[in-house]
């Protein structure tokens, strides 16, 4: 029997207000240490910032670093010293210094690794941020070389596999669709919903859409306040849009809900954590993302365990799962798209809402399990790991 797995993962911040992959990573922790493996993280974030106290494993903080790339010759120089501890590591994302300094560091340690994409390849980012996409394909110079020498870079779904090929030229990788989670929604607390309604406390007992994520450009959020304003006919229905915001977007959405006269039926109540989240989740009719990319959407999936309807564009990779298994409505990431969904759960009734809801569960249950997802990342890094004792023979 081989001893246990020894990985560090690598990545820019263990904040979970960063999005997905941070909640991504955080929740398989708890079941990989069961399985009996070691695992630490470093990061960009500074020692003291408290994101990493509160985070499931041990993390090194090499911060605090400049804000938008992250540079600090600290990162490299650490995993170097560090990585004969480790088995095999994880680098998380691309574009930033996590990525490129772990990269040098694991190269100097003499360490196998994998590296997670998260979506950062899609070509959605080529067409709305084209400036951007030729400054980062100057810098795939650097950044292409840490796919080229992962034993795997990791996708989590054969859509986002798809959609990256081709984006960037001038490297080749080894690609491999992983499974992918959303943690398993909490046993049923009494005060749940009581402790959502209080921390929007203008939404009284009234039915609610939720969306739940990033308030960032990608989330299509305006397309959603224009198609809730077009296709909702309940007068009583509202809108929850409960998330941190991308500079100043948050106040130019709010401002278009006025505009749309959805000021008293829209609420921001920021992000939302703990028993108010699981309330959040549990309260809603329906969740909603009309997005214009998703690699995966792990929020999608976490409403998915919740047994949730989910009413969402085409551009969230797992949409073909949820369509085939009845558990939620795909259209177009536009506004008719945005209306499209929410008029045709509107219209259900509610025998057909709860039978969605049943198999949004079981959509869940099949695909996107924390288990599942464990355990294919660990056949990765055992395969990563075995590289490196074939080398040392």
């Amino acid at each position: 029997m081989s001893p246990p797995l020894r990985i560090l993962h690598i990545i820019a911040s263990v904040d979970r207000a960063s999005g997905g992959p941070v909640q991504g990573l955080a929740q398989g922790i708890p079941l990989r240490e069961s399985w009996g493996q070691q695992i630490e993280a470093v990061t960009l974030d500074a020692p003291d910032a408290p994101c990493i106290a509160e985070f499931p494993c041990k993390v090194h903080g090499m911060g605090p670093t400049p804000r938008r790339y992250g540079y600090t010759p600290k990162l490299a120089a650490w995993i170097a010293r560090n990585g004969q501890r480790f088995d095999a590591a994880v680098i998380h994302g691309l574009w930033n210094h996590a990525s490129v300094g772990g990269w040098q560091g694991l190269r100097r340690a003499g360490l196998p690794y994998v590296i997670f994409t998260h979506g950062m390849m899609d070509p959605w980012f080529r067409k709305a941020y084209p400036l951007k996409h030729w400054a980062k394909q100057l810098f795939w110079t650097v950044q292409g070389r840490a796919l080229r020498d992962a034993n795997e870079v990791l996708f989590t779904s054969e859509e986002e596999k798809r959609l990256a090929e081709g984006v960037f030229f001038g490297y080749r990788y080894t690609p491999r669709v992983l499974a992918y989670a959303a943690a398993e929604a909490p046993p049923k607390g009494a005060g749940d919903e009581a402790a959502f309604r209080a921390f929007v406390p203008d939404l009284g007992d009234r039915p609610y859409l939720l969306f739940l994520s990033r308030i960032h450009e990608k989330k299509g959020v305006d397309l959603l306040l224009e198609g809730f304003a077009k296709a909702v006919r309940r007068p009583d229905l509202q809108l929850v849009v409960a998330g941190p915001s991308h500079g100043d977007l948050g106040e130019r959405l709010q401002a278009q809900a006025r505009a749309l006269g959805l000021a008293d039926r829209v609420h921001w109540p920021g992000m939302v954590k703990g028993s108010a989240k699981a309330g959040a989740f549990r309260g809603a009719g329906a969740f909603v993302l009309t997005s214009h990319q998703e690699n995966f959407g792990i929020a999608v999936a976490e409403a998915l365990a919740y047994g949730k309807p989910v009413l969402i564009s085409n551009q969230i990779n797992i949409w073909r799962e949820i369509e085939a298994g009845g558990g939620g409505i795909v259209a177009p990431d536009t506004v008719e798209g945005a209306a499209q969904v929410i008029a045709a759960w509107e219209a259900m009734t509610s025998e057909a809402r709860l039978a969605m809801g049943k198999s949004a569960r079981a959509v869940y249950e099949k695909n996107f399990t924390v288990e599942a997802a464990a355990r294919d990342l660990t056949a990765a890094l055992e395969r990563a790991a075995q590289t490196r004792q074939r080398h040392k023979r």
